[in-house]
C-alpha cells in the first residue's frame, strides 16, 4: 500500500511538499530516513525516534537475511513487531552491500554468489530470492535489487549494471506480492546521463510505485551528483515518490530538496556519532577534541534537542574519553535530532515560499 499526494511545488526550484501514506501511516516529505541497518538504529530506543519525529527508518536486507535470518523475523510477526517499531520500515535490497564485497562476490544475470562478511559462508541471492527476504521482512517499501557500479568505472561496467538492474527489476516485479508493501525500482547509470537516461526510461515503464536514484554518494564529487539529480527531474514521473539512496549530509538535504527528492537516507548521523563527531548549524564539530574540556555549553545553542537541553561539551567529551556507550548514544540522539529537524525547517520553508532565503541563509554559516 502506498499512495503519495503531492501538496505544494515551490515555483523557485523544483522542490516540493508532499505525503507518503503508507501501511503504518503518514509521512510528510521530503523526510530523512534514519538507517537501522539490523533492525536497531544504533543506541537508539524506538521511543528516541518517535520523539524526534522519525516516521519512517531503513533496514538492509542482506544483514537481516545473513543474521537473525528472514524465518526467524517471519516467525516473530515480521519487523515491525521483532523491533518494536510502530511507525513505517524501508527495506534496502542489500545490492549495495553484496557489490561492496568485491572480493567475495561473482556477478552473472542470474543473481550474485557472494561469501558472508561475518562468517565466510556461501550465498546465492537472485532477484527472486530478495523480494522473498523483503517480503517476509514485511517492510512497508521494499526495494528492487540491482547492480550498483562503483566510481569510478568505466562506461561499459556502467552499462551493464544498467542491463542486469532493469532485468533484476522486471523479475522483482513479477514475483512481488505483497499488497500491503510497495516496491520501489532504482535508477542506475553512475554518472553516464545517457545511462541515466536509459535506465529512468526502463523502469519507469514498469510503472512502480516510486523510484530511488542509487550509485551517488559513491566517492564521485558532489557537483556530478547534484547534475544527475538535474539531469534525471524531468525523467520520471513527477506524480510518485523520488528516494536518493545513502545520502544524508545537510548540504546534500538542502540541494537534493531543491531538485526534487523527497526521500533520503545514511547511516552518517549515528557513525560519526561513535568517532565523537557531531552536527551543528555552524557545521561538524569534532567533541572528542581538547578545545572542548571546558566548553560547558552545549553542542549547539539553537538545537532544542534533549541532549542539547541537558549536557555540555565537556561531559560529552569526557564521557568519549572515559569511553562510556553513553557517548555513542548522546550524541546519535543528537546528530538525528538534527537532520530530522532540519527536513522539518525546510519543509516549513518551502510552505512559506521562503527556501531559497533558507538555503542562502544555512549555507552563509554551515562550513562542509
Amino acid at each position: 500500500m502506498l499512495k503519495f499526494e503531492i501538496d505544494l511545488t515551490s515555483p523557485h526550484n523544483q522542490a516540493r511538499l508532499g505525503r507518503l501514506i503508507l501501511s503504518h501511516g503518514e509521512v510528510e516529505t521530503p523526510v530523512f530516513m534514519p538507517v537501522g541497518t539490523q533492525a536497531t538504529v544504533k543506541t537508539m530506543t524506538p521511543e528516541d525516534l518517535y520523539e524526534i519525529g522519525a516516521g519512517i527508518i531503513l533496514s538492509n536486507t542482506y544483514h537481516l537475511y545473513l543474521r537473525p535470518g528472514e524465518e526467524l523475523v517471519a516467525k516473530a510477526g515480521g519487523l515491525h513487531k521483532f523491533m518494536n517499531w510502530e511507525r513505517n520500515i524501508l527495506t534496502d535490497s542489500g545490492g549495495f552491500q553484496v557489490f561492496s564485497l568485491s572480493k567475495l562476490r561473482k556477478i552473472s544475470d542470474e543473481g550474485v554468489e557472494f561469501q558472508s562478511h561475518i562468517d565466510g559462508s556461501r550465498h546465492f541471492l537472485t532477484p527472486e530470492k530478495v523480494m522473498d527476504i523483503e517480503q517476509k521482512l514485511g517492510a512497508d517499501i521494499a526495494m528492487c535489487f540491482d547492480e550498483c557500479a562503483p566510481y569510478p568505472c568505466s562506461y561499459e561496467e556502467a552499462e551493464q549494471a544498467v542491463n542486469r538492474t532493469t532485468l533484476w527489476a522486471k523479475r522483482c516485479r513479477e514475483v512481488h506480492r505483497r499488497e500491503d508493501q510497495a516496491l520501489f525500482g532504482i535508477v542506475q547509470g553512475n554518472v553516464f546521463p545517457d545511462l541515466r537516461a536509459r535506465s529512468a526510461e526502463e523502469l519507469v515503464k514498469l510503472d512502480f510505485p516510486g523510484y530511488a536514484i542509487g550509485g551517488l554518494s559513491v566517492g564521485e564529487p558532489k557537483d556530478h551528483m547534484y547534475e544527475i539529480l538535474e539531469f534525471l527531474h524531468p525523467l520520471l514521473p513527477a506524480s510518485k515518490p523520488r528516494y536518493l539512496m545513502g545520502v544524508g549530509e545537510p548540504e546534500d538535504l538542502i540541494e537534493g530538496v531543491k531538485r526534487g527528492v523527497d526521500m533520503f537516507d545514511c547511516v552518517l548521523p549515528t557513525r560519526l556519532a561513535r568517532h565523537g563527531t557531531a552536527y551543528t548549524y555552524s557545521g561538524k564539530i569534532t567533541v572528542r577534541n581538547a578545545v572542548y574540556a571546558e566548553d560547558f555549553s552545549p553542542i549547539d545553542s539553537r538545537c532544542n534537542c534533549y541532549v542539547c537541553k541537558n549536557y555540555s561539551r565537556a561531559y560529552l567529551r569526557h564521557l568519549i574519553k572515559a569511553e562510556e556507550i553513553l557517548a555513542h548514544r548522546l550524541l546519535s540522539y543528537h546528530n538525528v535530532f538534527f537532520l530530522v529537524n532540519l527536513m522539518a525547517k525546510i519543509r516549513e520553508a518551502v510552505r512559506k515560499g521562503e527556501f531559497e532565503r533558507f538555503s542562502e541563509e544555512f549555507f552563509r554559516e554551515y562550513k562542509y
